[in-house]
């Protein structure tokens, strides 16, 4: 399994990182998950209220903004989907620690394409 997403197979080009535009993008990769970000964006605002601080409003900006990084690449997202189905439905624990970990790897390198910008 690869980490290092095939930038030809592209969807869309990478968003702002800005509520608006991971919004607009999702509703193209993803956007059966579009009730799943508003409520973590209203949870966000409302933490980030409540702490008088933006972290939790930066980390939910990182963590949408990471998801797209991965479904904006089909065979990506494809293989994170079977890394996980994999991990759940393996007899063998090592099997199943492999999986996680492969879906481990794409997620971190996500995270990392994302907030290493």
């Amino acid at each position: 399994m690869t980490t290092q997403p095939d930038r030809t197979g592209e969807l869309i080009p990478r968003p702002e990182r800005t509520p608006a535009a991971l919004r607009t993008a999702l509703a193209v990769v993803a956007p059966e998950r579009l009730p799943e970000m508003d409520a973590g964006q209203r949870a966000a605002v409302t933490e980030t209220i409540e702490q008088s601080g933006i972290t939790p409003l930066r980390m939910f900006l990182i963590q949408w903004a990471a998801v797209i990084e991965i479904e904006r690449f089909p065979d990506t997202a494809r293989e994170l989907r079977r890394a996980e189905y994999l991990a759940q439905i393996a007899e063998d624990p090592e099997e199943s620690r492999r999986c996680v970990r492969a879906a481990g790897e794409i997620i971190r390198a996500a995270h990392e394409a994302v907030t290493h910008l």
